[in-house]
C-alpha cells in the first residue's frame, strides 16, 4: 500500500511542467511535491551554474497566470465593438479572396487556351506528339495548382468568421475556464494563448501569443475610454486592420 501511495504520488501531472524557464539560467522549472500536499516550482539547475533555487508555490504560479487571462477579459459592450470590427475586417479579407480567385481564374483560362493551341499546331505538324504531351502535362499541372488555390482561398473566407468569433469566445472565456480545468487541461490551454514563461526570483513574467497580445492591449485601450469617439470606439487606431 505505502508503494502504491509513493507510486501515485511520483506520477502527480504538475499543471506548469515545461511551460516555464529560469529567467537566470534558462533550465525548465518543474513541480515537486512537499509534505505530500504542497506543490512548489523550481530550476533544475541541469546547466550546472549558480542558479538561484527559488522555490514557489503552484498556487501563487496560479494566481499569476489567472491574472494574466484576465487581460483577456472583456465585457458584452467591447464584445459588440470587436465584432462589428471582425465583420468589417472580414469585408476586406472577402475582397483580397475575391480577387484573388479571379486572378487565378483568369490564369487557368490562359493555361487552357495554350493548350488548345498546341494541341492545333500538333494537328498541323508544327509540333510533335510528345512535345504537345510534355507542353499540355506542364500546363495542365499549373492548372491543377491554381485550382488548389482557389478552393484554398475559398475555404479560408468562409472560415475566416467563424475561427475569428472562435478565438474571440476563448480569450473573454479564459480565466474563467483555466480557474476551473484540470492541471493538464490548464496546462493545454496556456501552451494555447501563451508564447513563454520565464521565472526571475520568484516573479513570473508571462507573454500571450498573438493575437491574443494585441487584443489584451486593444482591449485595455478600449475599456480605459481611449478610443477616438470614446469608451468601446472600433474607430480606435489600435482596431483597425486586425
Amino acid at each position: 500500500m505505502r508503494n502504491t501511495r509513493k507510486l501515485k504520488r511520483g506520477r502527480r501531472d504538475f499543471a506548469f511542467s515545461g511551460l516555464i524557464t529560469c529567467g537566470h539560467c534558462g533550465c525548465a522549472i518543474v513541480g515537486e511535491m512537499k509534505k505530500g500536499r504542497y506543490v512548489y516550482y523550481h530550476c533544475t539547475g541541469y546547466k550546472g551554474t549558480e542558479c538561484r533555487k527559488t522555490y514557489v508555490r503552484e498556487e501563487v504560479l496560479e494566481k499569476r497566470y489567472s491574472a494574466v487571462l484576465g487581460r483577456l477579459s472583456f465585457g458584452d459592450e467591447v464584445q459588440r465593438s470587436l465584432d462589428r470590427a471582425l465583420r468589417e475586417s472580414h469585408d476586406d479579407e472577402r475582397r483580397e479572396h475575391e480577387d484573388a480567385i479571379a486572378r487565378l481564374q483568369a490564369e487557368a483560362e490562359r493555361l487552357q487556351k495554350r493548350i488548345h493551341a498546341a494541341y492545333l499546331d500538333k494537328l498541323d505538324g508544327s509540333i510533335d506528339r510528345a512535345l504537345f504531351e510534355r507542353m499540355s502535362e506542364e500546363w495542365r499541372e499549373k492548372q491543377r495548382q491554381c485550382e488548389r488555390e482557389i478552393a484554398w482561398h475559398r475555404t479560408a473566407d468562409q472560415s475566416y468568421l467563424k475561427e475569428g468569433a472562435r478565438l474571440l469566445d476563448l480569450a473573454r472565456s479564459a480565466e474563467r475556464l483555466f480557474v476551473k480545468q484540470e492541471p493538464r487541461e490548464k496546462r493545454k490551454l496556456l501552451n494555447f494563448l501563451l508564447s513563454n514563461s520565464i521565472l526571475t526570483d520568484g516573479e513570473l513574467n508571462a507573454t500571450l501569443r498573438q493575437p491574443f497580445d494585441l487584443l489584451a492591449e486593444t482591449t485595455a485601450i478600449v475599456v480605459s475610454g481611449s478610443g477616438k469617439n470614446g469608451l468601446n470606439s472600433p474607430e480606435h487606431p489600435s482596431w483597425l486592420g486586425n
